[in-house]
């Protein structure tokens, strides 16, 4: 029989479906097939991975009746109701063709004897029933019926008595190794326990104090109370805050080619750390990051813009759409596999290969979060619309009171042009980078002109010029409100940086933040035009009236005016000032030389302005990059194989279909009540997936390895977890004590597995050589940032400052295309802890960095652990070690005196928690006397037990 080649491989997946023969050897009629139950599981086992509405290989879906059952395009039948002989799916199944290699096992005979009965039969097939790929696990997919998709349930009776003094930790572990003949360890001493526990809760190692505390204390209840003390610090938020930042790949710059700094999204990073100290239910940390908006928790949503974000935008509508899928794909892929362990990115093109997640689902979750924008907003929780208005009022009130005082200052201040008949022929003070006043003879103009010839450092900068007439009450006519029109001769970083913009010259406002700088180096020209001509006599300039920068000042330049254009008349420059590296001789504004009525305005205005800007100050917006919500300006539509200009039907806002539970949303829900939606539906107990994936994050960050291995997926490229039943027990624990991570905490670390030796057993390693069965705590290296943080613990040096803006370890630049230098030498400002440290995407610090942190740019639910060469040479040599080796030394001669043996023996007890035995200590000793106590101690922050927890 001739077959086209698209029938081909629709023929032998059905043949390998179908078996041989439905007739039973003896001839006697076999009884009718039942569709559901026979041959339903036939073809969404065998064919669906290739015929489904989303990938319908060969033109054929063998899923829909209609589509299953029509003629191809070569005039053959897939499935010839009523003649098994002509139909090519039974052909092809039985050519050994269907399923192709690779796509499933094959089509046995029994099987295909059901699929030939059924086709002789008429093929009857249920009206209306249209078959899902995702109805059951197979060898190589799964189904609804995969194990995590199933509500967890509590296996009671493993624990006989709720009251035993057994954890119920233990029962499931200690049931597990009896299965392959292992026991749990024997309990680890207590200096083991107090620096294992407190480097895993806090990410800093205990104090000598705290070690020989915790090893005397006879109480029974010691090692609990040394938990519970160690979850009420804040240090627990700091450490347990990262591993949550590492999930939702928080970075502080938008990546891609830019990958400019994003000043505000550290408030996001503080949030996360209070959450995790207030033992915030987990149910609510959900919702606050999805819809903080609508809850009193505005810079919780930092979370759906913490990925990276293409900056550069493009006319192509192509490229822009493409722009906006990236974006929506973050957010989409990573609330999936934050919170649910999904990895739903994969339906963005088809059906997902794997799990039963269609590419309607992935569509439906994109219509979520279709009205976010990346951004920052005011993050003042809830939205004051009373006072961003009250904000309005009292900031114009403060320019115009300004205006008014410097109008007094600038007519009252007693400097000259020298050759001026009026005035002294003395040069006057140099150009100071606060203020200048330049007076000249009264002039008519149109125009004004101020040149910058030469700056002090780098391209001249301008907070505000000034232009004053001659009036009784002089005005500034150079105001923008004033009608005049600013031009220059070019703006810094071509107007992308919002500091530093054209409209800033004449805005009335003052200070850097407001100001204009060139884009050329030590030149520059600014040019106001004027609403109509005037009669002036003064400009005021300056570089920052605030007084915090004195470099970008124009130190040689000239002013000039003209009516018309081309008519240009020098009125004042620098050239009568005295030269810019002269002294500067102290000069105050004297209030009182000012006549009695003025200076009753005078002091009036200051009280004023002092008055505004302190309650300014107490309405200042708190800026977070916590994204924008508006309403999706179009439909969501479905992307054949995920192309954006590939649009094919509306999708209206949804979740996943077979987790079941679908909230209330139709196309014409408002944005926000999307969001919230979808968080309430994470939330909820009737999700299988929210309270599996939390606890199994707590085991895996407290054990090295999660009870399901792939955190962040929980689908069938996942597999199977180790401890189904302990897994699906401390789910059920965490919804029934209100989601509170603390209470799972200190279960798993008060049981014996938890606090176990780390010793190795060789009849435990020939069984289980990966101790997945946990007959061991495992010692693990630990991550970059408590290697760092406990370098700087044991040198002396960790600055404990907790919140607020973080530090720089890049060298500063200003470069439209952010480049990142490290820095090579470091002070108090970089003690911090390194949580606290400005972490760009796609950039790492130069010493900790290759000790596998992350780059960022994709959600990472388990870091790597690698060992390279460049980390044993960063340690050893970096700078940041050697410095930090010299501050030890300086400790351990402050803390032990002189004498050398005191001084090993404290760095031992810092660095390890216990003493030096005595062939450690004659080592150490010697190589005090033979290299000095810097070297020994560059020694110690090199050594395997510091950085490792065991």
């Amino acid at each position: 029989m001739m077959v086209s080649n698209g029938w081909r491989a629709v023929t032998v997946a059905l043949v390998a479906v179908c078996g041989i023969n439905g007739r039973s050897a003896a001839g006697a009629e076999p009884a009718a097939v039942d569709f559901e139950r026979q041959v339903a599981p036939i073809l969404i086992r065998h064919c669906a991975a290739c015929h489904n509405p989303g990938d319908h290989v060969g033109e054929l879906n063998l899923l829909d009746p209609q589509a299953a059952l029509r003629r191809g395009e070569s005039g053959e039948l897939a499935i010839a109701a009523g003649n098994a002989a002509k139909s090519t799916l039974v052909a092809r199944i039985e050519a050994g063709e269907m399923p192709p290699k690779g796509k499933g096992q094959p089509v046995s005979s029994k099987d295909l004897a059901v699929l030939k009965q059924w086709i002789d039969d008429g093929a009857k097939w249920p009206a209306g029933r249209v078959l899902s790929p995702f109805e059951f696990t197979t060898t190589t997919r799964a189904g609804r019926d995969w194990w995590s998709l199933k509500l967890p349930s509590r296996n009671q009776s493993q624990i006989s008595d709720s009251k035993s003094s057994i954890n119920p930790v233990d029962v499931f572990v200690i049931e597990k190794l009896a299965v392959a003949d292992l026991s749990i360890s024997p309990e680890a001493d207590r200096a083991t326990l107090i620096r294992r526990a407190t480097l895993d809760l806090h990410g800093l190692p205990p104090t000598p104090e705290e070690v020989r505390a915790f090893v005397a204390d006879p109480s029974l209840d010691a090692y609990k109370n040394l938990i519970n003390r160690l979850l009420a610090s804040p240090h627990y938020g700091e450490r347990w805050g990262r591993h949550w930042l590492d999930v939702v790949r928080f970075a502080e710059s938008a990546g891609f080619e830019t990958n400019l700094k994003r000043a505000n999204a550290w408030p996001y990073r503080d949030y996360v750390i209070e959450s995790f100290n207030a033992d915030k239910p987990f149910t609510q940390f959900i919702i606050e990051q999805l819809a903080g908006d609508q809850v009193g928790a505005d810079v919780a949503t930092s979370f759906l813009v913490a990925g990276p974000n293409d900056a550069v935008k493009s006319p192509d509508i192509e490229l822009t759409r493409s722009q906006r899928l990236g974006e929506l794909d973050d957010m989409v892929s990573t609330t999936s596999s934050a919170f649910l362990g999904l990895t739903t990115g994969c339906a963005k093109c088809h059906d997902h290969k794997f799990d039963p997640i269609a590419q309607t689902d992935y569509f439906a979750l994109q219509a979520v979060f279709a009205g976010v924008k990346h951004g920052e907003r005011d993050a003042r929780s809830p939205v004051n619309n009373d006072d961003q208005k009250r904000r309005e009022t009292l900031n114009g009130e403060l320019l115009r009171a300004k205006q008014l005082l410097r109008a007094i200052e600038a007519i009252s201040q007693p400097l000259a042009r020298a050759g001026s008949s009026k005035l002294p022929t003395t040069l006057r003070q140099r150009v100071d980078a606060a203020v200048n006043l330049d007076r000249f003879d009264p002039v008519q103009a149109k125009y004004v002109r101020f040149t910058a010839r030469r700056a002090n450092v780098g391209e001249p900068c301008i907070d505000e010029l000034e232009v004053f007439t001659t009036d009784a009450t002089p005005r500034n006519v150079a105001l923008a409100s004033a009608g005049a029109k600013v031009t220059v001769s070019g703006v810094y970083a071509n107007g992308s940086d919002p500091n530093h913009q054209l409209a800033h010259v004449n805005d009335g406002q003052y200070g850097n933040a407001r100001s204009w700088i060139s884009n050329e180096n030590g030149k520059g020209w600014v040019q106001i035009e004027l609403s109509e001509p005037a009669t002036i006599d003064r400009v005021a300039w300056g570089r920052d009236r605030e007084g915090r920068f004195k470099d970008r000042l124009a130190i040689d330049y000239l002013i000039e005016v003209a009516v018309t254009p081309n008519e240009w008349r020098v009125v004042a420059s620098s050239d009568d000032r005295q030269p810019f590296d002269s002294p500067q001789p102290a000069i105050k504004f004297a209030v009182e030389t000012l006549p009695e009525k003025t200076r009753a305005e005078y002091v009036t205005l200051q009280a004023r302005i002092q008055s505004l800007a302190d309650e300014l100050e107490t309405l200042k917006p708190q800026m977070a990059y916590a994204g924008g919500f508006q309403e999706p300006s179009e439909p969501t539509y479905r992307l054949h194989r995920g192309e954006p200009m590939q649009r094919r039907e509306v999708i209206a806002p949804g979740t996943i279909a077979v987790l079941g539970n679908p909230p209330a949303l139709d196309a014409k829900t408002p944005e926000a009540k999307r969001r919230l939606a979808l968080a309430n539906w994470i939330a909820s107990e009737k999700n299988p997936l929210t309270a599996r994936v939390l606890v199994n994050r707590i085991w895996h960050y407290h054990f090295g390895r999660g009870l399901m291995p792939s955190p962040n997926d929980f689908g069938f490229n996942g597999g199977q977890p180790s401890h189904p039943e302990l897994l699906d027990w401390l789910a059920c624990e965490l919804m029934e004590t209100g989601w509170r991570p603390k209470h799972i905490h200190r279960l798993i670390m008060l049981s014996q597995a938890y606090r176990q030796s780390s010793q190795a057993n060789p009849q435990a390693v020939a069984v289980d050589g990966g101790n997945v069965l946990l007959w061991r705590f495992s010692p693990r290296r630990l991550e970059a940032e408590p290697i760092r943080d406990t370098m700087l613990a044991v040198a002396g040096t960790l600055d404990p400052t907790r919140g607020g803006p973080g530090f720089d370890v890049f060298e500063p630049n200003g470069n439209y295309v952010k480049v990142y230098t490290p820095k090579q030498a470091f002070g108090p400002a970089e003690w911090r802890r390194m949580i606290y440290m400005e972490r760009p995407r796609m950039q790492y610090d130069s010493t900790f960095g290759v000790f596998d942190c992350p780059d960022f740019a994709q959600p990472v639910g388990k870091r790597n652990a690698s060992t390279t060469a460049l980390q044993a040479l960063n340690l050893l040599n970096g700078p940041f070690v050697l410095q930090q080796s010299e501050k030890f030394a300086e400790r351990l001669v402050r803390d032990a005196g002189t004498s050398v043996a005191a001084q090993v023996e404290r760095a031992f007890w810092l660095a390890y928690g216990r003493p030096p035995d005595t062939a450690e200590k004659q080592a150490a000793e010697s190589l005090v006397a033979a290299e000095g106590l810097p070297i020994f101690c560059r020694a110690i922050l090199n050594s395997n037990e510091l950085v490792f927890v065991r």
